[in-house]
């Protein structure tokens, strides 16, 4: 088991049409977005125009939310659908999808075939404490990810006798072998993304 604390110095920021985007953190460990044979990223993105096509991803499953300002999405030219902070939209990686509004994102993709994933959001106006487990079956897999993204506030994230405190932009990192309790503790406005990967 092991958590790292992964701070905005050590994120890997890249530019691209419609903004930045940060990379939080990948897998496995070293790979390159660019190269597409990647199992797993997290990552945050600086949407800076107000209409912007999605790189098409055919390999992965993605899952998205905002974490500041406003999203529209809509995919192959269907209903658009609207995104406010801290909701979270799954979608096909390979879909023809288009963004309007200028926000910063929160993306978690998901290799498809090879690993398994949820993404979801604690938001929470005064002090207070949880118990977070997966959401989704681990059985089968070999390795379970989760990682704690605090957005607004601070929050201390505990496994066993090993704890990290996190400040606004900075993630812990959760590698075990087994699906154990992860504790939280905060002590005012919070906002927290979630994320859970077995593989």
């Amino acid at each position: 088991m092991r958590i790292t604390h992964i701070r905005p110095e050590q994120y890997v920021v890249s530019r691209w049409s419609g903004g930045t985007t940060t990379q939080l953190a990948i897998a496995p460990e070293g790979a390159v977005y660019a190269d597409r044979d990647f199992l797993w990223r997290l990552s945050s993105a600086a949407v800076e125009l107000e209409q912007s096509d999605f790189t098409p991803l055919p390999d992965y499953d993605r899952l998205i939310s905002v974490l500041r300002g406003e999203m529209r999405l809509s995919h192959g030219g269907g209903p658009v659908i609207e995104l406010a902070p801290y909701t979270v939209h799954a979608f096909d990686g390979g879909a023809d999808t288009r963004s309007w509004g200028r926000c910063t994102d929160f993306n978690l993709m998901l290799r498809k075939g090879r690993c398994r994933g949820s993404l979801q959001s604690l938001c929470a106006e005064a002090a207070g404490a949880a118990e977070l487990t997966a959401p989704i079956p681990s059985e089968g897999f070999r390795s379970f990810t989760a990682a704690v993204y605090c957005g607004e506030g601070g929050v201390r994230v505990r496994m066993g006798e090993t704890c990290v405190t996190l400040a606004p932009g900075e993630t812990a990192l959760v590698e075990q072998a087994d699906n154990m309790p992860i504790h939280l503790e905060w002590k005012g406005r919070t906002r927290l993304m979630l994320a859970y990967i077995c593989a």
